[in-house]
């Protein structure tokens, strides 16, 4: 899916501001990933915001500051973005755990 479309994300934990709503342009079609054989282990999850920070960051090549103004947020809340959504995908990846997208 193309078009700009606002982006809900959620607070984890009972202390804080809520987070500021994301700016995403492209929705992946897909919504999981199954390892194979599957396995047990609980599924990791990936925001729609991860996946925008990370397709503006690895492939098209933006710095961190470009990035954080067509996503509408800071800077450094991409950063926080990317690093979590690598973490993520490198624990699914050696640990054989499904990945799913929540759109």
């Amino acid at each position: 899916m193309h078009g700009w479309c606002w982006c809900k994300r959620y607070k984890h934990g009972r202390v804080g501001r809520l987070p500021n709503p994301v700016r995403v342009y492209f929705i992946p079609m897909i919504e999981k990933f199954e390892p194979i054989p599957k396995n047990d282990k609980e599924a990791i999850y990936l925001d729609a915001a991860e996946i925008e920070a990370l397709r503006l960051i690895d492939l098209e090549k933006l710095s961190f500051e470009e990035a954080g103004m067509k996503m509408g947020i800071s800077r450094n809340t991409v950063w926080r973005l990317v690093e979590d959504a690598r973490e993520k995908l490198v624990r699914a990846i050696i640990e054989g755990r499904e990945v799913i997208i929540q759109k």
